[in-house]
């Protein structure tokens, strides 16, 4: 059963808007098994120009999901952003079909989202945000699956043979790289 943390900038969360989300989103809970400790986080915005956006960041013990929605109601954008996220699963839902078919399918690994932090080191650099990876044995593809769920264009990721931290990346041609850390 997914738990909610729902907030709201620059709008009030009233039991509609929140009962509104919870079923929504809920709808998405019927992909997984019965993980226990699923955090759900929405974020409401509404702009000036009337505008709503609705961000969801689905986190499960071995996957992320997020999506992101901006239309002109917040219904609206909350509806949008469950169509996008039921894409995702699909999508991974897919992919992990295929994989398994092919070979065993390790754990994937979770990401967990701070709350933007702003920190100065001494030469000056701001640092607008900061993640805390939870670092599950995975193959490259694997990491290069959760990378594009994410929407991302790299990802840190420990591999499953040889146990080291390593880092995916999309390079400029549409392929991807693999950087290896030497932890001497």
């Amino acid at each position: 059963m997914f738990k909610y943390n729902i907030r709201g900038e620059n709008i009030e969360i009233t039991p509609a808007i929140r009962q509104y989300a919870e079923d929504k989103i809920s709808k998405i809970e019927q992909y997984f098994h019965n993980d226990e400790d699923t955090m759900v986080y929405v974020n409401a915005k509404v702009y000036r120009n009337g505008d709503a956006k609705a961000e969801v960041t689905i986190l499960l013990p071995r996957l992320t999901l997020r999506a992101e929605e901006t239309s002109q109601d917040l219904y609206g954008s909350i509806d949008l952003v469950v169509d996008k996220l039921k894409r995702q699963v699909g999508k991974y839902k897919t992919k992990v079909n295929r994989k398994s078919r092919e070979k065993g399918f390790p754990e994937l690994i979770n990401t967990v989202d701070d709350a933007p932090a702003e920190e100065e080191s001494e030469e000056n650099f701001t640092i607008a945000r900061r993640k805390v990876v939870g670092a599950k044995p995975m193959s490259a593809e694997e990491a290069i699956l959760q990378m594009e769920m994410l929407g991302h264009n790299f990802f840190v990721y420990r591999d499953a043979e040889t146990n080291q931290i390593e880092i995916v990346y999309q390079r400029k041609a549409g392929q991807y790289g693999l950087i290896d850390i030497d932890e001497q």
